[in-house]
């Protein structure tokens, strides 16, 4: 089990959290990874796509030109798939992308993920971006660049944290989710995550009933 500082909103440390080793630090199974990844991106996939084909498109209702005596090829209707105007063969019809994947197969790969920034020391924990009652992007990201110099910033907040979630919503190199949403893609894609103490609390209980839930 390893630790890390936590940082207040004027930058200084505040103490320490312990990041348990069956989180932050488990063996990373890219392939397992990889098709979670897949599958969480398929199902993200509207699938509204659609063709017509030649029994949807508008006309050709009137034979083009006699069966026989043009040397032409017989045609039944310009709405015949080698026509311009007519249908397509084999197009796309809309159809569900998404994937089953099962829970414990999710879980193993956010802690791949999550023990990847962590051995690479881009995890990070602060007490809270603001202090007070107001909201202030100003003063969230004053705090956010103590720990975290990147671009691509995921910041992890509880589902609670109204504040911050309003302080940090308009910056665009940060990308906001709740201790409960947090995926596996969401963290390949960052560079650097970023959790408050308190949502940090909350993920790892809900880890915890999880894992009991699961025996």
């Amino acid at each position: 089990m390893s630790s890390v500082d936590v940082i207040n909103a004027e930058g200084t440390k505040a103490g320490s959290v312990d990041l348990p080793a069956n989180v932050f630090d488990v063996q990373a199974n890219i392939p397992l990874m990889h098709q979670v990844v897949v599958a969480q991106l398929a199902a993200a996939r509207q699938g509204t796509h659609k063709a017509k084909t030649r029994g949807e498109v508008s006309g050709g209702g009137k034979k083009p030109y006699k069966q026989k005596g043009t040397g032409r090829a017989r045609q039944g209707s310009i709405r015949a798939p080698q026509f311009t105007g007519g249908g397509v063969v084999h197009g796309p019809v809309p159809r569900d992308y998404s994937q089953r994947t099962p829970k414990k197969m999710k879980a193993a790969a956010l802690r791949g993920a999550l023990s990847d920034r962590a051995r690479d020391g881009r995890v990070f924990v602060v007490e809270a971006f603001v202090t007070g009652d107001k909201p202030s992007t100003k003063a969230a990201i004053t705090t956010l660049r103590k720990v975290a110099q990147t671009t691509k910033v995921l910041v992890v907040l509880d589902s609670q944290d109204e504040l911050n979630w309003v302080s940090l919503r308009n910056e665009p190199t940060v990308h906001l989710l709740e201790a409960g949403q947090l995926n596996t893609y969401d963290v390949l894609v960052a560079d650097e995550v970023v959790f408050t103490k308190a949502a940090l609390d909350e993920f790892l209980g809900g880890s915890e009933k999880s894992e009991e839930g699961d025996k």
